[in-house]
């Protein structure tokens, strides 16, 4: 299984992506579009995981890259690679396969539980996900669920939170599974304007950072999920 990430800032990385792959001995190769990298060749990877950024899918003019990654993540969908898209990579996703995407009502940043749907308990990847758990979100704009795919996930501030496509082998997650301490910290650093703002669904950077036992719940969901995808 040869993985491929695409990295939007140089502070929305892998994280704890890369420490399973490791533990599974999976090769790993990034591109990382702020750079101007060029993207691999379709037939390089296996599995391709779009990461986060705070720019909008619709932000073409000031990150023109965007045009070129859209019709890669739609060509390696079209290839039945397994794809993994989370929070800008979830709406890339949803963008592609013909959905809307825009402004959520709530711009939710920090730990807040997801629901899961009815039609998630036939899900090939998240069956047997707990109900309801606290997962980590940093997001102002949400997406439609794409004709086509299975609703998984909502919440409270966001009613489409994560969908499944093709059989489960293309999947998009508004919130995050891969933060851990580290990577929360970098984007705490790294959008303090944003947390500024006031909001129903935005939490104090303290507050965040001091719950370790959602950091350590978020890793073990987050190496289910990996494990059920790479093995379908």
């Amino acid at each position: 299984m040869r993985i491929h990430y695409l990295q939007h800032v140089h502070f929305e990385t892998p994280a704890n992506i890369l420490k399973w792959a490791d533990e599974k001995n999976l090769q790993v190769k990034g591109t990382r579009l702020f750079f101007n990298e060029k993207l691999p060749p379709i037939d390089d990877f296996d599995m391709l995981v779009v990461m986060g950024g705070p720019m909008g899918i619709y932000d073409e003019k000031e990150f023109p890259w965007l045009v070129e990654e859209k019709k890669f993540i739609e060509k390696a969908i079209s290839k039945n690679k397994k794809v993994l898209g989370i929070c800008l990579g979830a709406q890339l996703i949803a963008d592609v396969l013909g959905a809307k995407v825009y402004k959520n009502k709530y711009k939710e940043i920090g730990w807040f539980p997801v629901f899961k749907t009815e039609e998630a308990k036939n899900s090939k990847i998240f069956y047997d996900f707990p109900d309801s758990f606290t997962a980590f979100h940093w997001h102002g704009d949400t997406f439609d669920i794409p004709e086509g795919a299975v609703h998984i996930f909502y919440s409270e501030g966001c009613n489409n939170q994560a969908f499944e496509y093709n059989n489960g082998n293309v999947v998009a997650l508004q919130f995050h599974l891969e933060t851990n301490e580290e990577s929360a910290k970098a984007l705490i650093q790294n959008s303090v304007e944003e947390l500024k703002e006031k909001g129903r669904f935005i939490q104090e950077p303290d507050y965040i950072l001091s719950k370790k036992e959602n950091f350590s719940q978020i890793e073990t969901l987050l190496y289910r999920m990996m494990d059920r995808l790479t093995a379908l």
